[in-house]
């Protein structure tokens, strides 16, 4: 049995935003607030420091402070999985080790960006990582973003890691999340889909569940799609999964993560703006999320 096992990794797991006051210092009373309003509508967990979480404009004290402030209101009703990945292996090594002191139940791993690293090099930076701590660790792929995918070789090599556990993919891609279950099979690896356009097909192929940033919004509607295909309710699974279409459609008026907070924000958690560089959302796009509000009754 693997380190870890015993967090069940599964289900709903939000991807949370990282909430800033008018200051765009982080706002603990707002995290709290969010984190109470996940936890009462069923998510399994709670995903910190992600792309829709900010790492990239956060410092690593800050980064810290953040993970202290989640995890505490958490209170282990949900494991805490906190983003620890960057560019330097021994930075992110750095920051794991004080994200496991703080108190965090998992680590996600992004890829490095910038750099197009070999699948040898980033393998060896995955196992460095890995070997620094006791936490489970989740891969965490989105070659948009950083310009590499993970192989499924590389990934069939890290699966044997005995506290790597799993892989949260963001490629959009069906059949990458596909090679990523097959390259799992025979160890205790988990993956998850972290495109929401794609939970139920992800799950209908052997995947355990998704890290969805909509759930920050549409918590309800996100973890029935979840729990509905564990019933065997595939029909009102799709109906869900379809659901959450007019959200993504809106989701697309301002950069990543401008309109999920703005939406979080006048849905009644004030969340507060997006760090700039990314723009406050117009007045404009203000109507069309107000709209969308609406139809969800969130408003």
């Amino acid at each position: 049995m693997k380190e870890g096992e015993y967090m069940e990794i599964k289900g709903i797991i939000t991807a949370m935003v990282t909430p800033f006051d008018a200051n765009q210092n982080i706002n603990a009373a707002a995290t709290k607030q969010l984190v109470e309003k996940l936890i009462s509508k069923g998510v399994s967990g709670i995903f910190i420091l992600g792309t829709n979480g900010e790492f990239h404009v956060l410092s690593d004290d800050e980064k810290i402070e953040f993970a202290k402030i989640v995890i505490k209101a958490v209170a282990k009703r949900v494991p805490v999985y906190v983003g620890t990945g960057g560019n330097s292996t021994k930075q992110a090594i750095e920051l794991s080790q004080q994200m496991e002191k703080a108190g965090a139940d998992a680590l996600s791993v992004i890829t490095p960006f910038l750099v197009p690293i070999s699948q040898s090099e980033l393998v060896e930076h995955y196992k460095k990582i890995a070997a620094s701590v006791k936490l489970p660790i989740l891969l965490y792929n989105i070659p948009k973003n950083t310009g590499i995918n993970i192989d499924k070789k590389s990934v069939e090599e890290l699966a044997k890691v005995k506290n790597i556990l799993g892989i949260k993919d963001t490629s959009g891609d069906i059949n990458n999340i596909a090679d990523y279950i097959k390259a799992g099979e025979g160890q205790d690896f988990h993956v998850l889909s972290g495109s929401d356009s794609l939970i139920l097909k992800a799950l209908k192929i052997g995947a355990v569940g998704a890290i969805a940033a909509t759930s920050n919004l549409l918590t309800s509607i996100d973890v029935a799609i979840y729990k509905n295909f564990v019933a065997g309710d595939l029909k009102a699974a799709q109906k869900n999964q379809d659901a959450i279409e007019t959200l993504r459609a809106v989701l697309k008026l301002g950069t990543v993560p401008s309109v999920i907070k703005r939406s979080v924000t006048l849905s009644g958690i004030d969340v507060g703006a997006a760090r700039y560089p990314v723009s406050v959302t117009t007045l404009e796009v203000d109507e069309k999320i107000k709209t969308m509000l609406t139809y969800y009754k969130l408003s």
